[in-house]
């Protein structure tokens, strides 16, 4: 037992929950940064000295009032399936677990979860659906990512075509935050002050109550349909995502020979073809498949879905599951986060085919944004030889109107989502001061407090 792990069992008492050993600390001191060629070298063999996972609020001021006064960094993780390195501590000290917090309080009649940061979204969505509600979007990681992993470090995923990404439209009601000072605050962000905590992976407040907005629950079907080119493909998928007449949960493009790489499902495509998944309303199963064989697909998979133990579950496949299905197919692949132009998507894709040909290969989620344009969000599976070819796809996209949220950095402001307002920064002062929370993923922090030492 280490002098700092004896120090918190004397601050917690003897029942807390501290681990020092070290396969379990270096478990826990990881997620899927390893997602990244460019993030493995870079974080691997990174770890905290211990990890405590506290059952409460008490616990978690307890932890924060100690390691203020004796300068020990705090790194707040969720359920460690983030892909950038967010729970990753630069520095040692503490992880701070809080998979135990994992309490629904309540869900209210007007459809907002009241709950701790450690419930699974899996276990909220199942939960909800049993009283006439749903989740209004998921990550493709749904049954083990925990809702306040989602808010620290995620953006979007399963439902975003209908109800956009987890910032948007007041999905996020408000968020309960613990701070790191000499006497530790428990503070309510409400409306726009939710934006001051959500991705900010952890550096300017302990999340430990959230409000998440909840939508009707649908009863959905999943379909697959098959189409000779991308082309098609595409075409198919703009029309279901953009009319509003479908109910739709999921709107999701593969350009092959991506599919190849789904070994269980297989037998939805043939050799060559691109594929459409669509979860849509139940009611709407039967139009959705003519609608897709006048267009000239082949409709391969159509079912109801019985949730998410439906099998197959065509969303395992989605987001950022299909870059785990390329990884296994070969290890060279990685992805990037790209957001395209709403009319000019087309030749965006066009351009980058022509430019990196099988380097770069076309995966469309369709989504809606703030303003309630629906388009094609992507995560591209793509060849990865060195940093710097990575970085000349990336420099493309960008110099041809395409947005692009660098997964291949380890700072909140590299990945795209950081506000340009500054009220994450200007949080992370109010909050904690001296730096330790996270230590080295808010950039601008850093440069400001040198500046200010200067």
């Amino acid at each position: 037992m280490s002098a700092l792990a004896d120090d918190l069992l004397g601050v917690l008492g003897d029942e807390a929950r501290v681990l020092t050993q070290p396969q379990v600390v270096e478990r826990l001191s990881r997620d899927f940064y390893w997602y990244s060629p460019v993030l493995r070298p870079l974080l691997d063999g990174k770890r905290a000295d211990v990890v405590v996972q506290p059952v409460g609020v008490d616990e978690i001021c307890a932890v924060m009032r100690y390691c203020y006064a004796q300068d020990v960094p705090v790194t707040v993780r969720g359920a460690g399936t983030g892909n950038y390195g967010q729970a990753v501590p630069l520095a040692g000290g503490v992880v701070l677990d809080l998979q135990r917090m994992d309490r629904l309080l309540e869900i209210t009649d007007d459809g907002v979860a009241v709950c701790e940061p450690g419930v699974k979204l899996g276990a909220l969505e199942n939960a909800a659906r049993e009283v006439g509600w749903e989740l209004r979007c998921y990550p493709s990681t749904v049954a083990k990512a925990s809702v306040g992993g989602f808010l620290g470090g995620g953006s979007g995923g399963v439902g975003s075509v209908a109800h956009g990404g987890l910032r948007d439209f007041q999905t996020v009601r408000a968020i309960e935050v613990v701070t790191m000072e000499a006497e530790p605050r428990v503070v309510l962000h409400e409306g726009e002050a939710v934006h001051e905590i959500m991705h900010s992976w952890g550096t300017n407040g302990v999340i430990t109550k959230v409000w998440l907005a909840l939508t009707p629950a649908v009863a959905w079907a999943q379909v697959a349909v098959a189409f000779a080119t991308f082309e098609a493909a595409f075409d198919f998928s703009e029309g279901v995502a953009k009319d509003a007449a479908w109910t739709k949960r999921l709107v999701t493009v593969f350009e092959w020979p991506v599919p190849s790489f789904f070994a269980p499902v297989k037998m939805l495509v043939r050799e060559g073809q691109a594929l459409v998944f669509v979860m849509v309303a139940e009611a709407q199963r039967e139009a959705l498949v003519s609608a897709a064989v006048a267009l000239g697909g082949v409709v391969t998979y159509a079912a109801q879905y019985v949730g998410l133990r439906s099998s197959p579950l065509l969303s395992d496949y989605t987001w950022n599951h299909t870059t785990l299905w390329a990884m296994k197919a070969d290890a060279a692949y990685t992805y990037l986060q790209c957001g395209f132009d709403a009319v000019r998507a087309r030749e965006q894709m066009a351009l980058l085919k022509a430019e990196f040909g099988e380097d770069f290969q076309h995966h469309v989620e369709w989504m809606k944004n703030g303003a309630g344009v629906v388009f094609p969000a992507a995560i591209p599976v793509v060849r990865f030889t060195t940093e710097e070819r990575l970085n000349e796809m990336i420099d493309f996209c960008r110099a041809n109107g395409v947005g692009v949220a660098n997964p291949h950095v380890n700072h909140v402001e590299g990945g795209g989502r950081y506000r340009e307002d500054n009220v994450q920064l200007l949080a992370k002062y109010r909050n904690d001061a001296k730096g330790l929370m996270n230590p080295g993923k808010m950039k601008s922090f850093e440069k400001q407090s040198v500046e200010d030492r200067a």
